[in-house]
């Protein structure tokens, strides 16, 4: 998929401030995707932060305090905002500068917004309270609230004319999505426990004595909670290495946005393979310096040679 893009030689000072709005929720609420797109150049940075800020208000009301009824109607009522931009119904004087920015956004980039309606119907599986019995049950709600957020990234960033196996890119970038989501999805796991959550498949739960749950800094008494850690681990790496597929069919600043944000992802991986407990006791992340020394890889494009080189010994 070749983008095309609006011309952005003027930007209206409406549109401006709604961006800058975007551009200061993205800074605060999202600090390793905030890393990756300073990468972009300035209207595809843009355009990713009022994607981002459509989609933390989504999650904004699925994590809330709200009753269920009260939280399933202000998801609709923000799929209706969508329905209006999509219409074309969103004017630049519009009072919310989320929308403002998306309906610039979806006329500058192609963009596919049902990918924002999927992300919607992820939450709702949140708010019923739905859990996994199996990898491809989660698969289903991961693809919702990750994958479609990689496609919609894809809208943005585009293909390189002539890239060998393009119209897979969107498929990567579901399964990049994928690999990001199960990685947020073991880093939260107590977090997640204490809000009444449960993400990780029952299956695989009862297969190293975890269905008890995950209460407190211990694993549950006589389970394997490394053993259930590392495999998760084994599944996440395997759809990195699928999702990075995309990396070579993506221009020089695309891919590094894309190697920076899930470079900060795979180390986090890294990290929780090497001390499994170490999510029951807190939240794992990566410093400031470790983030930067990614981002940079990212930029000169270690990563993605490195996946042309495997692809061409693939087919060679």
């Amino acid at each position: 998929m070749i983008r095309t893009v609006e011309s952005s030689a003027h930007v209206s000072a409406p549109v401006l401030a709604a961006y800058s709005y975007c551009e200061t929720v993205t800074g605060q609420q999202a600090r390793n995707f905030a890393y990756g797109i300073r990468l972009l150049p300035t209207p595809e940075r843009r355009a990713m932060s009022a994607l981002y800020a459509f989609s933390r208000r989504v999650d904004d009301i699925g994590d809330g305090a709200l009753d269920g009824d009260v939280k399933n109607a202000r998801l609709e009522d923000t799929r209706a905002l969508l329905t209006r931009v999509r219409a074309g119904e969103v004017e630049e004087d519009d009072t919310d500068p989320v929308a403002v920015a998306l309906a610039h956004t979806a006329r500058a980039f192609p963009v596919p917004l049902g990918g924002l309606d999927e992300l919607i119907d992820g939450v709702l599986m949140d708010v019923r309270g739905e859990t996994y019995e199996t990898w491809d049950d989660l698969k289903v709600y991961c693809r919702c609230v990750a994958g479609a957020i990689g496609r919609l990234s894809l809208g943005v960033f585009g293909t390189q004319r002539g890239a060998r196996g393009a119209e897979r890119a969107p498929e990567y970038a579901d399964t990049l999505g994928l690999a990001l989501q199960l990685t947020n999805i073991l880093r939260d796991v107590r977090e997640d426990a204490a809000g009444g959550r449960t993400y990780l498949p029952a299956d695989d739960l009862a297969k190293f004595g975890c269905s008890a749950g995950f209460d407190g800094p211990k694993p549950p008494e006589g389970s394997d909670f490394a053993g259930l850690v590392h495999f998760e681990v084994r599944r996440a790496r395997a759809l990195f290495a699928e999702g990075y597929r995309l990396l070579p069919m993506l221009d020089r600043r695309s891919g590094a946005c894309v190697a920076a944000m899930a470079g900060i992802y795979r180390r986090l991986l890294d990290r929780i393979e090497r001390d499994p407990g170490a999510v029951l006791r807190g939240r794992v992340s990566l410093p400031g310096r470790e983030k930067a020394y990614v981002a940079v890889r990212g930029l000169s494009g270690l990563d993605a040679r490195h996946v042309s080189r495997r692809s061409v010994r693939r087919h060679a």
